[in-house]
């Protein structure tokens, strides 16, 4: 089954993805990456890839495999 991959260093914490996830599997964290942009975190048990997060991220956070 596909499931969604995030690139936690292209993030810039828009928080995008988490709205228009259907199965809420995408949660934003506190923590942040190098460059200081809070980022999220895929709940894989809860993904169903989708592809939502993918096509709405403009930051190329997501691959789905």
């Amino acid at each position: 089954m596909a499931k969604a991959i995030a690139n936690i260093e292209l993030c810039k914490g828009c928080r995008l993805c988490v709205g228009v996830c259907p199965k809420k599997a995408i949660i934003p964290l506190e923590k942040v990456n190098k460059k200081g942009y809070e980022i999220v975190k895929v709940d894989e048990d809860l993904c169903i890839g989708c592809g939502m997060c993918y096509k709405i991220c403009p930051d190329y956070v997501f691959t789905i495999k």
